[in-house]
């Protein structure tokens, strides 16, 4: 029975090390240091200022918090954009899509209150 609870202790020992790994991969390092240089560059970056946060609540398991990580990334746009950064974009091909986006954007809002008026009634 000893060597089962040795055996115990090594596996929880083990167990509570991989939590905090994996708790530590979702925290920013602070060791990382950017520096500039004093004459300013061509704007030729696809850097973005990228401020999201997930909270990961006590004994929540990890595919909620991703999940809610995904939704966040995906409300905050920074993967559409730097989609269309990837490659150079003209002033007319821009107009062009930001029209398609337009018109989709009343689309889904049309179909939105309608299916709200349908749910009312």
């Amino acid at each position: 029975t000893t060597t089962i609870i040795i055996i115990m202790a090594r596996l929880t020992l083990l167990l509570v090390a991989v939590v905090a790994a994996m708790a530590s991969a979702f925290v920013p390092s602070s060791n990382i240091i950017v520096q500039r240089s004093a004459a300013p560059e061509a704007s030729t970056s696809t850097a973005l200022p990228v401020n999201i946060k997930v909270n990961v609540g006590e004994g929540e398991p990890i595919e909620s918090a991703l999940r809610r990580f995904k939704r966040e990334v995906n409300k905050s746009g920074h993967l559409m954009d730097l989609r269309y950064k990837r490659y150079f974009e003209n002033s007319q091909d821009r107009k062009k899509r930001k029209i398609v986006q337009a018109r989709f954007r009343v689309r889904m809002e049309r179909m939105n209150a309608r299916r709200m008026r349908k749910q009312r009634t």
